[in-house]
């Protein structure tokens, strides 16, 4: 095992790891503890017993401290030193973290912030998605991506009007069994501990959900039997409605028909999103590494004017509108310097390729001495927690007739106003989301 925070832990017997950062003070509070045996059956969690449970009667706590030395124990004093910095860098809650040790699985949630879920009144008061990584992954790229994504979800749920701090949840252990209730239990008890709802990401199939839904927490969203669908439909409709304010921003209407407009990426949100705009009567262009669902997309959609175009040429159309629907960090500065479209507006994660918040701006104002009118996706592409939210909120009483008003609520009105404070205040777009959601999370 490379450098882990689960070294000193396993060495210990300890189950269970918090770091976290109160950045109003600029300190560090840490804890660990050894909080059920070895053998403990986490195929009846909620059943025989709960997550508030003491499990062991020889439970042992470490204090700040105590889990300094431990790791120094370890040689890992750098290691956690740099952790920890990652933490006040981002300004972050903190890691929590769990450890079970038969089947190596080690669950870390990414916690940004709690802020906007504490006076919810649900038992989750934090969402962010849950991703499996391979155990031999460094764990130092585990970390820096679950707080990157971590802190985008806190950004996320205050664009979608969401009463939820942000978080994202890492796992390193082996490709799940759906019929592993053991494994599946200790996710279930890890989570619930962590006050956080959920839905499957990256390496972790959705049906999970399903299953943890039948026998363990409530905590868990769009399983395949989601009253609500996949998030790829609404994901899409609320960058249509975004990206009709933008147009309706600078022209005065929100009329996209004989526009045209590229789609870079005909997955699971472009398909939905190109649909979008070729029933709105958009000159439209169509691109996707895959050349047969491009070919499936032009075969369905012979009304209207569609257009197939070479992935590596996209960035070099000459057109109104460019939509990246799919790989993120499309977009750097030689890219800019190139570009012909007049808006950047679509549903992709990480379109700029930054990797600092800094680095994203920079690009941004870039975008918009060209004239390119651009706003980080993560305030537009929001209705995909938007759907998540609202099955946990109704449970099966979710309909998407009540997500499709509250993307039509919340999306086009948050877009606008975001561009208008931008305008008013002399900076992008970009610039004016990060600005007021650090003035939500960090403000009094």
């Amino acid at each position: 095992m490379t450098d882990s925070i689960f070294t000193p832990m396993a060495s210990a017997g300890l189950t269970t790891l918090k770091l976290q950062y109160d950045w109003r003070s600029d300190e560090h509070r840490l804890f660990a503890a050894k909080e059920w045996e070895p053998g403990q059956d986490f195929s009846q969690y909620n059943k025989s017993f709960y997550n508030e449970n003491v499990l062991t009667p020889d439970a042992v706590y470490l204090n700040s401290r105590q889990v300094r030395q431990l790791f120094a124990d370890h040689g890992l004093t750098d290691y956690l030193e740099r952790i920890m910095e990652l933490l006040r860098q981002g300004r972050h809650f903190g890691i929590e973290a769990y450890f079970h040790a038969e089947k190596d699985i080690r669950f870390m949630c990414h916690q940004h912030s709690r802020k906007l879920g504490v006076m919810n009144k649900r038992h989750a008061i934090m969402a962010g998605g849950i991703r499996r990584h391979p155990r031999h992954e460094a764990e130092i790229d585990v970390v820096v991506d679950g707080l990157n994504l971590g802190r985008a979800m806190s950004f996320k749920n205050i664009a979608a009007d969401l009463d939820f701090g942000g978080c994202k949840t890492t796992v390193q252990m082996d490709e799940l069994d759906l019929n592993d209730l053991e494994a599946l239990g200790f996710l279930s008890f890890a989570l619930d501990r962590c006050r956080t709802m959920t839905g499957p990401d990256m390496n972790f199939p959705t049906e999970m959900s399903d299953v943890i839904n039948e026998h363990f927490s409530a905590q868990f969203t769009n399983g395949p039997s989601s009253p609500l669908g996949e998030s790829g439909k609404p994901t899409a409709y609320g960058t249509y409605l975004a990206l009709k304010e933008a147009v309706r921003f600078t022209e005065g209407t929100g009329e996209l028909d004989g526009k045209s407009v590229a789609v870079m990426g005909l997955g699971a949100v472009g398909w939905h999103l190109a649909e979008l705009l070729n029933a709105d009567g958009a000159k439209l262009f169509v691109a996707d590494v895959n050349r047969e669902r491009v070919s499936k997309f032009i075969s369905a959609h012979s009304r209207g004017h569609v257009m197939a175009v070479d992935v590596a040429g996209v960035l070099d159309l000459d057109a109104d509108i460019l939509c990246p629907a799919a790989i993120g960090g499309i977009i750097d500065e030689d890219v800019i310097g190139r570009l012909r479209y007049r808006y950047v507006f679509g549903p992709a994660n990480n379109q700029l390729k930054a990797t600092s918040q800094a680095e994203e701006e920079r690009l941004a104002r870039l975008l918009a001495d060209r004239g390119i009118l651009f706003q980080t996706e993560w305030w537009h592409n929001t209705a995909g927690v938007m759907c998540g939210a609202e099955e946990y909120i109704n449970g099966a009483n979710a309909s998407y007739e009540s997500l499709q008003q509250r993307i039509e609520r919340t999306i086009p009105a948050k877009t606008r106003r975001n561009l208008e404070q931008a305008g008013e205040l002399g900076i992008t777009p970009t610039e004016n989301a990060y600005r007021t959601c650090a003035d939500i999370i960090y403000g009094n």
